[in-house]
């Protein structure tokens, strides 16, 4: 497991490069409470961020996300 993912893409990229195991990646506390607080102030299009986020994630190579915004994004993909 990498965490933070966020801040770690190019040790994901770098291990999937490396290892032929599945990697999960931890989208810790920290940056979804970033998200959020960035959100409340109007900042940041808070659902496109997430996917953005997440979608950065996996293509780095993650096999895995654990992420806190696991509940919106599974409502937002049933869109």
């Amino acid at each position: 497991m990498i965490k933070p993912a966020l801040s770690y893409l190019d040790v994901i990229r770098w291990t999937r490069d490396k290892f032929n195991h599945p990697i999960a990646a931890y989208n810790v506390s920290g940056e979804y409470a970033m998200v959020k607080a960035a959100a409340k102030m109007g900042y940041i299009d808070e659902e496109k961020i997430v996917m953005e986020i997440l979608t950065s994630i996996k293509r780095a190579g993650a096999d895995i996300i654990i992420t806190y915004h696991a509940l919106n994004v599974a409502k937002l993909l049933r869109k």
